[in-house]
C-alpha cells in the first residue's frame, strides 16, 4: 500500500504529523507537497494527488486544507476520484464501505491531530462492500 499525502499551507503542520505516523506503521508515503508553510494554492495541489490516485501510482490519497472543502472539490474533478470530506471516524468508515471512497480529504482547522489519525487509521483499514454499492459507483463512473 502506498498512501499519497497533499495539503495546502494551511494543512502543512497536519500533514507533517500524519507522514510520521504513516511511516511509524511501516506504510509507504509519497508526499505530493506543500513542502513549506508558505501561502499557497490548495486547488493545485488537490489535483496532482487525485491525478496519481486515478492512474493508480498511489493506493489512497490523503489531501488536507483549512477546511477540507477546497481539497474535496479539488479532487473529484478528476475522473475516477470518490474524494470524502471526513470530520469523525463513522464517515472515514462509511466512506471506505460504502462509496468506495480513495481520497481521504481533512481540515486541519476543523480537527485535531489525534482525531486526524484516527480518521486516517479508519479509512485505510476499511474496505469496500461491494454489492449494492458498487452499483451506484458504477454509475457515478459513467458519468
Amino acid at each position: 500500500m502506498i498512501i499519497g499525502i497533499t495539503s495546502d499551507h494551511r494543512g502543512f503542520e497536519i500533514k507533517k504529523e500524519l507522514i510520521k505516523e504513516l511511516k511509524n506503521k511501516n506504510i509507504e508515503i509519497k508526499d505530493n507537497g506543500c513542502f513549506t508553510p508558505g501561502s499557497c494554492d490548495y486547488s493545485l495541489y488537490g489535483i496532482s494527488l487525485a491525478e496519481e490516485v486515478a492512474k493508480k501510482n498511489i493506493t489512497y490519497g490523503i489531501a488536507i486544507c483549512g477546511t477540507g472543502i477546497g481539497m474535496s472539490i479539488a479532487c473529484n474533478k478528476v475522473k475516477g476520484i470518490r474524494a470524502g470530506l471526513c470530520s469523525e471516524s463513522f464517515s472515514a468508515k462509511m466512506t471506505r464501505k460504502h462509496n468506495n471512497a480513495n481520497v481521504l480529504c481533512l481540515g486541519a482547522r476543523v480537527t485535531g491531530i489525534e482525531l486526524a489519525k484516527d480518521i486516517v487509521k479508519t479509512f485505510i483499514e476499511e474496505d469496500f462492500e461491494g454489492g449494492r454499492h458498487q452499483k451506484r459507483i458504477d454509475m457515478l463512473e459513467e458519468k
